[in-house]
């Protein structure tokens, strides 16, 4: 199938993470790649963070999937309530009222600024935009939360919005920053909400960002075909990590 079928699929969530998707690389796979190979294609488990952050992309840019997020009026995971809707659902988090409410008066503090606001919903802004490119030698996927016109902006939420710098890193957002810079060819721009506070904070990102997840990117491929392309080199239960400490 061509590039140009499989973009047309991808534009297809369920595609997108579990179907032809597969067949590319993208910057969800760094962390496995780089840090336990052994986890490399394997279904992540399903957490609160994760089910927050899509509803946060759900409220802002697709109004129409946040039915899909389940909701339930208890006060803990920990009640009978919470655990017999889980044994009957399908094992997928349920995010309790007051966590949605959480985000929900979040997004209501986006759409209220008028930077943010204009940012997100600019004319001829384009939402959930797929691409697939080679870098480094492989094939990579990426989906766009807005492409505009001079930027690629990524919408996220965090705990913390000061030390959203350092976490960046942690979370692959320097790497993601360069697969998309190179997949759609323009700077990326993070938008950022702080749960439980409502403080917005804009990101752009320096050139030495980008080189940081270039560097990420290159590691993830070599440890790719070290371990799972045509002709692997390496043994999976020999890898081990190595870190100069200082």
């Amino acid at each position: 199938m061509s590039v140009t079928k499989d973009l047309e699929l991808l534009k297809d969530d369920k595609q997108y993470y579990n179907g032809v998707g597969k067949k590319y690389l993208s910057n969800s796979d760094i962390g496995a790649l780089l840090n336990d190979p052994a986890s490399y294609g394997v279904k992540q488990e399903d957490n609160v963070n994760f089910a927050k952050g899509k509803l946060f992309h759900y409220m802002l840019i697709e109004p129409d999937k946040v039915e899909t997020i389940p909701t339930i009026s208890v006060g803990s995971r920990n009640t009978n309530k919470y655990k017999d809707a889980i044994a009957n659902g399908d094992g997928s988090i349920i995010l309790l009222d007051k966590e949605y409410n959480e985000i929900q008066s979040l997004v209501t503090a986006m759409k209220s600024n008028s930077h943010f606001s204009s940012h997100i919903y600019e004319m001829g802004n384009q939402y959930e935009v797929p691409s697939i490119k080679e870098i480094c030698g492989m094939l990579w996927k990426g989906k766009t939360d807005i492409l505009k016109s001079d930027l690629v902006v990524d919408l996220k939420s965090t705990s913390n919005i000061k030390d959203f710098k350092w976490s960046a890193k942690k979370y692959n957002y320097d790497s993601q920053a360069y697969i998309y810079r190179e997949l759609f060819g323009k700077d990326m721009l993070f938008l950022v909400g702080e749960k439980g506070t409502n403080k917005l904070a804009e990101f752009p990102c320096a050139e030495s960002f980008y080189q940081s997840g270039k560097h990420k990117v290159e590691a993830a491929v070599e440890q790719y075909q070290k371990f799972f392309g045509s002709n692997p080199s390496a043994d999976l239960n020999n890898w081990f990590h190595k870190e100069e400490l200082y």
